[in-house]
């Protein structure tokens, strides 16, 4: 399987709690109401993939892990 890393840009996070519905292995709501991944390094996209793609504020990203 595949390794990747995310990359997430939380200044930009509005905290719509989407990434966390979505991907709740993941993703979590922090105090502050934001957002943050419980890991950026991950084997396989398995539901970040969906995360990148319903963000409203487009600010995750996954990519190949170098």
């Amino acid at each position: 399987m595949s390794k990747f890393v995310i990359k997430f840009e939380r200044e930009k996070c509005i905290g719509c709690g989407s990434c966390a519905a979505v991907c709740p292995v993941n993703w979590e709501i922090k105090d502050d109401g934001k957002a943050m991944p419980i890991t950026v390094e991950i084997e396989g996209l398995g539901c970040n993939q969906t995360v990148v793609e319903i963000c409203p504020a487009q600010c995750i990203h996954v990519q190949p892990a170098p």
